[in-house]
């Protein structure tokens, strides 16, 4: 059996991967490669298939990495999987956003913006897991504190909070505006 070169070793953990690998996970699974040739390795593979412009990619995605397949192919890997897409209501998608652009935030914060009751739609999103539970607040009935999940930056395809498009962006986003 031939001996894995570096660079083998770090393909092969980021394609079975299941969930995005950070720099420091990696890290940990490759003890023995420098720690600036797994970030030299990752880098390289990057631009490896960027380069070839195959089906897959290697993105940044959720704080780590992941090989994705290109967006193009959406309509042949859906054939493949036949997963029931994630389907959320208006009211879901407006209560998720109000959560990802306000975070963190408690659920008065989001009826208010929103004008109803968010509970059950809250409840929803955590069982999800969309949005967690990220503490709560020192104020009178301490009150839980909302926040996106990586399984949200995943689904969106974003590496980290600050990816999201501004309101100005949306364009007529009332919701959204401070």
């Amino acid at each position: 059996m031939p001996l894995a070169t570096p660079k083998e070793i770090i393909e092969g953990l980021l394609f079975s991967a299941p969930r995005p690998l950070s720099m420091e996970r990696l890290r940990n699974l490759v003890p023995e490669i420098e720690k600036k040739m797994v970030r030299h390795i990752v880098e390289e593979l990057i631009r490896e298939y960027e380069t070839r412009e195959g089906g897959i990619h290697l993105v940044r995605l959720a704080g780590g990495y992941q090989f994705r397949t290109r967006a193009h192919l959406a309509p042949w890997m859906t054939k493949l999987h036949q997963a029931t897409p994630l389907k959320l209501s208006r009211a879901a998608l407006e209560t998720l956003s109000v959560i990802a652009y306000r975070q963190p935030v408690i659920r008065s914060e989001v009826d208010y913006i929103r004008g109803v009751d968010s509970g059950s739609i809250i409840r929803s999103l955590l069982t999800m897991k969309l949005i967690r539970v990220a503490g709560r607040k020192e104020i009178p009935g301490r009150p839980l504190i909302y926040a996106t999940t990586h399984q949200f930056l995943e689904l969106f395809g974003l590496n980290s909070i600050d990816d999201l498009p501004s309101p100005e962006e949306l364009g007529d986003a009332p919701l959204l505006t401070p």
